[in-house]
């Protein structure tokens, strides 16, 4: 029984690697919009029990598709130097765990989302195609960034549906700006393996956007900050939504100069550190709501 006990703990470990709780930036680019859409849904704070059930779907969610991605990539992932360590490509883990793991996960945070209303439950569906069929899409869409963003994005309506039982035109305008803001992060993620991804015949929008890519992240940049803005011409917001966004912009510049020469390690960077435009956004949706 002593002797089970270290082989249990061994695999809990290798799953804890699997789903990458020692790498939050997924959970972090999937909670932030999901939290600016609780939070201008509710025009204040949401209720404990909301919030407690998005935060902790986001997690669980997020951890059940890199599960996915994995299980889809585990013969694509050997080829890549910063995969090929991954616990499934290792062998470390067999495939069939990584299902078991993602519908695990899948399973409590769907009974997380029966303590919502029926919408919710409904729209939870969906999120949960886009959460399993995101990792395909790069064998054949050239933007599969886009598709990212609507996942990414998709606990915005959730948000509203579950607060106001409807979904208002504000909400998806905030998931255009989500896809966006997505289109520009993961190309910097994705010039990281341009390269790679290449040589193995995927698609990503680094590849697609070829020599004009920084330009196009910089674009991409703008129209998320600039559809947020209609966000807050839509809903009256004024100053201290703005001050959020300015902060947003100035980091996107920043990362723009950091990309400038394509340097794999500043590309990376640049995509860590958009938790902090996430959260200048949320800032600003915080400011306003509090003042007004």
């Amino acid at each position: 029984m002593h002797g089970a006990q270290p082989i249990v703990i061994e695999r809990l470990a290798l799953y804890a690697k699997l789903v990458r709780i020692d790498k939050p930036i997924g959970t972090l680019l999937l909670l932030w919009p999901t939290l600016w859409g609780l939070f201008i849904a509710a025009n204040g704070f949401p209720e404990p029990v909301v919030l407690c059930v998005f935060v902790f779907g986001t997690f669980l969610m997020r951890s059940a598709g890199c599960a996915m991605n994995d299980y889809f990539d585990r013969d694509v992932d050997r080829h890549v130097a910063r995969t090929e360590n991954r616990v499934l490509t290792a062998g470390l883990i067999q495939p069939r765990e990584a299902l078991y793991v993602a519908a695990v996960l899948g399973l409590v945070s769907f009974a997380l989302v029966l303590l919502l209303n029926r919408l919710t439950i409904l729209l939870a569906f969906v999120a949960a195609i886009l959460a399993v069929t995101y990792p395909l899409f790069k064998r054949f869409f050239a933007i599969p960034q886009a598709y990212l963003g609507i996942a990414f994005g998709f606990g915005i309506p959730m948000s509203f549906a579950a607060i106001q039982g409807q979904i208002p035109m504000v909400a998806w305008v905030m998931l255009l700006a989500n896809v966006c803001w997505a289109i520009a992060y993961d190309t910097e993620y994705a010039m990281v393996d341009r390269n790679d991804d290449i040589r193995l015949g995927l698609k990503t929008s680094a590849i697609t956007f070829g020599r004009y890519d920084v330009a196009f992240v910089a674009l991409f940049y703008v129209l998320a900050l600039s559809l947020l803005g209609v966000v807050g011409y839509l809903l009256a917001y004024d100053w201290p939504y703005y001050c959020g966004l300015l902060a947003g912009l100035g980091i996107a510049v920043m990362h723009v100069y950091w990309i400038r020469s394509r340097e794999r390690q500043a590309c990376f960077k640049a995509f860590l550190h958009n938790t902090w435009l996430g959260a200048a956004v949320f800032g600003g949706i915080g400011l306003q709501l509090l003042i007004y």
